[in-house]
Formats: C-alpha cells, structure tokens, sequence
C-alpha cells in the first residue's frame, strides 16, 4: 500500500508453519495489535495475513478524523485513551504520524441540538476529555467561512468545540505500525489469504491458507467490513452486522481556509482541510447494506450542495476524486471485541462503523492484552457480542441495520 514496500523489510519473509498468533487483515487494529503484542508482550512470533495488500480496506480509504466527544462512559475513555497515544506512537514507533490537532467543531441547528450538547460536553467533562459549547457568533470566529444567514435550510445555532481532535495521516499510521512490527519480528504477508480457521474440540489449531495449514492457538479476526463475512464462512458464527458503503471526496487545493474539523449532522457532511489545502469531505453512509466502493453521482451533488450552502466560498470548487469504503455497523453503533466464545483461541475485533480509525491505536493495545492473557481487559467487557443476546445495546446511538438471529 502507498509504497509500503519501501516500508517493510526487504523480501518477504517465509510463511511459517506454526506461529503463536495469526492475525486476519491487514488493517489498522490488527497492525496495531501485532505492534503491542511485540511491544508490551513480547510475542513476536505472530504472523498477519492479507489478502491484499496492508491498508487495502477501511485505513487506506477514511478521512483520517480523530476525535473522543463520543456520547457514553463506555466509549469516550477508550476513544480518550487513543486520542491521546498518536504523540506517543509517534514518539515509539519513530514515525511521523502527522498527528495535527487542530480541534473538532460539531455544528448545532437548533435549540434541541444546543441542549442535547450540553448533555454531550458535561459528559467528556467528566471523563477528563476537553469539550465547550459555542454560541453561533464563537463559531463564526473560528471559521469565517461559515454562512451565519438564517435563510439557509439549517441555521448555525452555535458548535460543539473539542479541541484535542483532529487528523491524522491514515497511511502513515499504516507504514509506521507495519514497519514498528516487522522491526520486533512479526511476519506481515501480503497477498496471502485466510482460507479457514481448523479447530478442533472447541479450540482453534490453526488457519488454512493457499500453502497449506498455519498451526496457531490464537487467531484474531479483524477485517474491517469482511469480518461478519469471514466469521460466518469460516466459523458460521452469525454476527449482528450490515456492510454500508461510505463514500468521501476531496477538492482542489485552496488557500487556507479550514483550521478546525468541521461537521454537521443536520446537513449529512464533514470537512478538513489536509495539508495539500484540499478540502477532504465525506458524509454519511448509503442506506442499504452492500459491498460496493463505488461512489454515486447522487453523492457527489449532495456533498456539493451542503458545502456550498454552509460555506458559500466555496461555491464553484471542483471535486478532483472521490472514494469509498466498507462500515460494518452494529445495531448500537458500537464495536464488537470478544475472545474464546463460540471457540475457544478465536477472537474477533469489528463492528466499528465509521469509527474504526479513531479508535485502532488503543484497541491495539488491549486486544494485545487480550490475545497475551486470555483474558478480556475491563475496557473492552461491555463490547462483547453477548450484549445483543442480552439486550445490553449500547447508548452510543441508534443505527437501524437489516439483522435478525436468522439472517
């Protein structure tokens, strides 16, 4: 991915008849989780597979937000905790990331918005995670371009300001993490795919791949939007997940223009200016399942439409390209991280929705923890499959998705 072959040791290394983990995928949570199981745990003898090629999924096609004003106790300290390790990774992995935290503004439109923002703001407070609230006329002095004009569809009532939000350089964290790894001894195979997982009494023995059987007592699965897919084929473990394309774009180069993330849930659309000057723009998901990255005209007029009406400078800019990704969402828009159940040695790391990236440095780190020990950290308890079962959804949103224990 993006050169990552500049990246990685030279020459690939050997497909290893045993190793002590097999990760599945070659995203950001799985790298990350190679990274700290080298790291912290000193099992470097793992190996991540790829049917592509590192970055291929959901880390080499997102916008590269990050931020932790999330709604529940449960995920803001996880999202507080990743947000705060992109200096520290930097740092470690010895690695520009380009972390950049110019501050996240979520625009509000009405007087229901305002209060329900308060709720939001007195909540990360609590938590120990910076968030204000401003007043229409605050926001205007952060970014002029905003159009105050109370004729447009959805008048600015004021922002929710985070200021440790931020960008930072997707496929940066990708060589950085992939690289840190390899450097500790962990096998990264490209091209090389995940063709099932043997088991055996209730434990996993390894993972069939096109050169034969991989004898492992650990197997991660963690691809993104393939994951409910592979855990079905592979297990047949039915997961509580719809795949929906997500679709982003940028512009031309500007001058300076945007100094903070800006997003409106009102208007379906967020922006940031990259270090290019370009506009990166997204919005949110199409609404049925499917697995297509292809990206829609319907998409791009409704992104054109919404920016220029929020900000109307940018009134005949022009799109240069666009993409999309897979989200693989829950029916509580909260992941799904869990270990040892249905089989034991299996674990699994999906459900992210679009908030995948903004969690991946963290989650790394304790799915390490739950790979080395076998046993769940507390950080990641309230994330087990069994909360559907239980009817224990989490409070982070609702998201309506096609599932029912038959499907």
């Amino acid at each position: 991915m993006f050169g990552a072959k500049h990246i990685l040791p030279k020459g690939n290394p050997p497909l290893e008849s045993a190793y002590d983990a097999v990760l599945i995928g070659g995203g950001l949570h799985n790298l990350a989780t190679a990274w700290f199981l080298a790291k912290e745990h000193n099992m470097n003898r793992v190996a991540v597979l790829e049917k592509n090629y590192i970055g291929y999924g959901g880390a080499g096609r997102n916008t590269a937000i990050v931020r932790a004003n999330q709604r529940t106790q449960k995920n803001i300290p996880l999202y507080k905790e990743a947000l705060d390790l992109w200096p520290v990774l930097t740092r470690e992995l010895d690695f520009n990331l380009m972390f950049y935290n110019c501050g996240n503004l979520n625009l509000l439109h009405s007087e229901a918005a305002v209060k329900a923002a308060r709720t939001n703001i007195a909540t990360a407070k609590f938590l120990g995670v910076e968030s204000h609230l401003l007043d229409a006329a605050e926001t205007a002095k952060r970014v002029p371009a905003l159009n105050l004009s109370q004729k447009i569809t959805h008048p600015i009532h004021g922002a929710m300001y985070h200021p440790p939000g931020g960008i930072v350089r997707h496929d940066a964290v990708v060589w950085g993490l992939a690289k840190g790894a390899a450097e500790k001894g962990v096998h990264i195979h490209q091209q090389t795919e995940a063709l099932g997982i043997a088991t055996k009494n209730g434990r996993v023995t390894g993972v069939k791949t096109p050169a034969g059987t991989i004898y492992t007592p650990r197997v991660l699965v963690s691809a993104g939007g393939y994951t409910a897919g592979l855990l079905y084929h592979m297990l047949k473990i039915k997961m509580p997940i719809s795949v929906l394309t997500i679709q982003a774009m940028v512009t031309q180069p500007l001058k300076p223009l945007l100094d903070h993330v800006v997003s409106s849930g009102a208007y379906h659309v967020y922006a940031n200016q990259t270090l290019k000057g370009e506009i990166a723009t997204g919005a949110h998901m199409d609404p049925w399942p499917n697995y297509t990255t292809q990206t829609t005209a319907g998409y791009i007029k409704h992104q054109a439409e919404a920016l220029v009406e929020l900000m109307p400078c940018l009134a005949g800019v022009k799109f240069m390209r666009s993409w999309a990704g897979l989200a693989d969402m829950t029916p509580d828009m909260a992941p799904i991280m869990d270990g040892n159940d249905p089989v034991e040695g299996v674990y699994m790391n999906c459900g992210w929705g679009y908030f995948g990236f903004k969690s991946c440095s963290a989650t790394g780190r304790y799915m390490a923890r739950f790979l080395a020990t076998g046993k769940c950290p507390d950080r990641l308890k309230p994330f087990a499959l069994a909360r559907f079962k239980n009817h224990r959804l989490m409070g982070e949103t609702a998201a309506l998705v096609n599932y029912t224990p038959d499907n």
